[in-house]
């Protein structure tokens, strides 16, 4: 093998090491694909968005690290504050010229150690964060924000995402009791160019402000939806499209009379999808869901409850045109039990984006949650900011029977790991009974790892009651894809050479 090669294939498991994302996929390759080894990754970025421009808004922070085999015992990890806005406020109504990043806001600790800082006010600024070496592998942040009155009232939470250069937000609107924002966060060191395209049921709305946004180096900026179209529509998918550099985003959604919450980005369209965790006593579910191709979607609209797959009356199939946001109102779907939402094609499969809108409560003690369609727990997930009350896990096995182990962290101030094993039956979705920590003080994390069996999905629910309000907010468990592909050095990688 020539020097060159050599270099290539070091070059490409460096790559890999370090992003997460780099895999060998060409048909000569596949024989190395199929025995390349898992390794942890090197470094991870997240983004988290500005909280709240509320003055009463109180804003958690809290960030956990899973202990990783094989992660090796230095690197560090950090959180610092954006710039509040970039320098062009033209289109995001901005309260004045970027600030200097300050000092963290808080201090990540080592792997299996959550660790929590807050802030208040309406002018915490978003955050950038990194992670090295061992700190890097399933690094999660959760953003938690209590907003006591006004528009958007309840709890709002987010986890931290990491940059990207593509979003779908189905669920998003500009109705006239809406005030729905987009948050761009530029992590780099050059200027992001981000373009915002909005569909509603009739397809494209006319805008000439969405395009070529230009978000400053390490900042961030907030769009008002209402302020790149003059249309009222009370279902909207917005698509995040980057034209250079890369962004983290995000939807924040808030109701003058339902509360409010973030929209996180759908997965990437697909035929079939899965939205985990609907609570079992929301009150109005709403799905929302686009295709963003050339062809019609046919979709077969079915509750993985904890006896079974069935299908919601009056809701058999919901038909979504090609370039144009469909809706379905499904009521109180889950009728007091564990219940996800799966969509699969009734015939020619069609790349789709989808989203829910969840409501709980009635008259005026209500309050929203979104659940995107998301990725399904591959090896390991983690969510973070739970408490010994108010927190669910809901997992579902829509295809194949599958098996899960369930590990709560130490907690934040104290408290040892527990794991508990769950087995779910295929086509059902269960609350389980998550671990809590021994001794637990302050806040921990759930780490959902795949045993054995078919796909798993997860989502947490994190509810508090404020003068009987029913606050909650809904993170789904995506992968935390802190594992990759290396190709083995003994491999034969001679068909590169070619």
């Amino acid at each position: 093998m020539n020097r060159t090669t050599v270099s290539l294939i070091a070059g490409t498991a460096a790559l890999a090491a370090v992003t997460g994302f780099a895999t060998l996929s060409s048909p000569e390759a596949a024989g190395t694909a199929r025995t390349a080894a898992e390794l942890p990754v090197e470094r991870t970025s997240l983004l988290c968005p500005s909280p709240s421009t509320s003055d009463i808004a109180e804003t958690s922070y809290t960030s956990f690290t899973p202990v990783t085999k094989d992660a090796g015992s230095g690197g560090k990890a950090e959180l610092q504050a954006a710039a509040e806005e970039s320098d062009g406020k033209s289109k995001s109504e901005g309260k004045g010229k970027g600030k200097k990043a300050g000092k963290p806001v808080l201090e990540p600790r080592e792997p299996g150690k959550p660790a929590t800082g807050d802030t208040s006010g309406g002018d915490a600024p978003a955050l950038v964060g990194t992670a090295e070496g061992k700190f890097a592998p399933g690094w999660t942040v959760q953003e938690t924000t209590e907003v006591a009155a006004g528009s958007g009232r309840g709890l709002q939470g987010v986890n931290c995402s990491a940059p990207d250069t593509e979003f779908w937000f189905p669920g998003a609107s500009t109705a006239a009791d809406r005030t729905d924002y987009v948050h761009l966060t530029n992590p780099d060191d050059s200027a992001a160019v981000v373009d915002i395209e909005l569909y509603g049921k009739d397809g494209a709305l006319d805008s000439t402000l969405g395009e070529g946004i230009t978000v400053a180096p390490h900042s961030s900026d907030p769009i008002l939806l209402s302020t790149l179209t003059e249309e009222k529509q009370e279902n909207l998918t917005v698509h995040v499209n980057v034209r250079s550099g890369r962004v983290g985003a995000a939807v924040q959604a808030l109701d003058d009379k339902l509360g409010g919450d973030w929209l996180a980005a759908s997965t990437d369209p697909s035929g079939s999808l899965v939205l985990p965790g609907i609570p079992k006593d929301a009150t109005a579910v709403r799905l929302v869901a686009f295709a963003p191709g050339e062809s019609d979607a046919d979709l077969k609209v079915q509750l993985a409850s904890p006896s079974g797959l069935i299908t919601p009356a009056g809701n058999e199939t919901l038909h979504v045109k090609a370039g144009m946001t469909a809706s379905a109102d499904l009521g109180d779907v889950t009728r007091g039990e564990a219940g996800s939402l799966v969509l699969t094609p009734t015939d020619t499969s069609v790349p789709v984006v989808a989203a829910l809108r969840v409501v709980r409560g009635k008259g005026d003690d209500q309050e929203t949650a979104f659940i995107p369609a998301t990725r399904p727990v591959a090896a390991r997930a983690t969510v973070a900011d739970n408490s010994a009350k108010g927190t669910t896990l809901s997992l579902t096995a829509p295809t194949r029977g599958a098996t899960v182990k369930v590990t709560a962290s130490a907690g934040s101030e104290g408290g040892e790991a527990v794991s508990k094993t769950f087995t779910l039956k295929a086509g059902t979705t269960q609350n389980v009974e998550a671990p809590t920590p021994t001794g637990l003080k302050g806040t921990y994390a759930l780490t959902v790892e795949h045993v054995s069996g078919g796909p798993v999905y997860g989502a947490r629910t994190l509810a508090a009651t404020e003068d009987g309000v029913p606050g909650f907010t809904i993170q789904t468990l995506p992968d935390d894809r802190g594992m990759v592909a290396v190709p083995d050095a003994d491999e034969d990688l001679s068909v590169l050479q070619k």
